[in-house]
């Protein structure tokens, strides 16, 4: 974070899934939850595969740029379970889509709603870009942002790393310097490499536990270069 400079920011994109919240705690609370599910009813077990598949494809599938992402991607999925696409939809509407919605404000990264209102006080715009739709994800943390951007989307057709959706944002937001804008994320992989090709600065959230004081640090950094402006 120390080579990066705050004093011209504008705009910042945040990633969603391990960035603004703990993935492994979550993961731990779907766990328990699909084994209850599937408990009482093991004739849908065939529902744990349409998951698995639906995840895998679209990993194996990172960077893929094409037209009409958000349907190729059920596509995919199909062609590995023979599963008819409405019922891949409603599976995975369910059980990625909506039913973890309810445990994302109890695994909430500390320090990140202080950094949400710290960016909002001093006007510095916020972005979301994840690979997957975040828009409801962000209801359920009680967090808003200035604009919301998924790799699905009509007008990006791409998954990270390609840098489709920070471009698109930059453009959205009239961002010509690009060390005005920043992005975070948790996968160095992916948003680190997405944010390299889109010459974006890139901080990378890691192992964030209720100890490590990224965000909160983050916000006095955000707090501190605003009040230097105004001296």
């Amino acid at each position: 974070m120390h080579n990066i400079s705050l004093n011209n920011l504008e705009v910042v994109v945040f990633d969603v899934d391990g960035t603004l919240y703990n993935q492994s705690l979550l993961r731990k609370k779907m766990l328990f939850s699909l084994m209850k599910y599937f408990v009482f009813h093991p004739w849908k077990i065939n529902e744990l595969f349409i998951l698995y598949h639906f995840r895998k494809e679209r990993e194996n599938n990172k960077g893929f740029k094409g037209p009409n992402l958000n349907e190729q991607q059920y596509i995919w999925c199909r062609q590995k379970i023979n599963q008819p696409i409405d019922k891949i939809k409603e599976v995975v509407g369910r059980w990625i889509f909506n039913y973890p919605n309810q445990f994302l404000k109890s695994c909430t990264y500390p320090g990140i709603h202080l950094l949400f209102k710290s960016l909002a006080e001093k006007d510095i715009r916020i972005a979301i870009y994840s690979d997957y739709d975040s828009i409801e994800k962000m209801k359920a943390m009680e967090l808003k942002a200035d604009l919301y951007v998924s790799s699905t989307d009509a007008y990006i057709n791409a998954f990270k790393p390609n840098p489709n959706g920070l471009e698109f944002i930059c453009t959205e937001f009239g961002i010509t310097d690009k060390n005005q804008c920043l992005f975070i994320g948790d996968r160095l992989e992916l948003d680190g490499e997405c944010a390299k090709a889109a010459g974006i600065p890139f901080v990378l959230v890691n192992d964030i536990s209720i100890n490590n004081p990224l965000f909160k640090n983050l916000s006095k950094q955000v707090l501190n270069v605003a009040k230097q402006k105004t001296l």
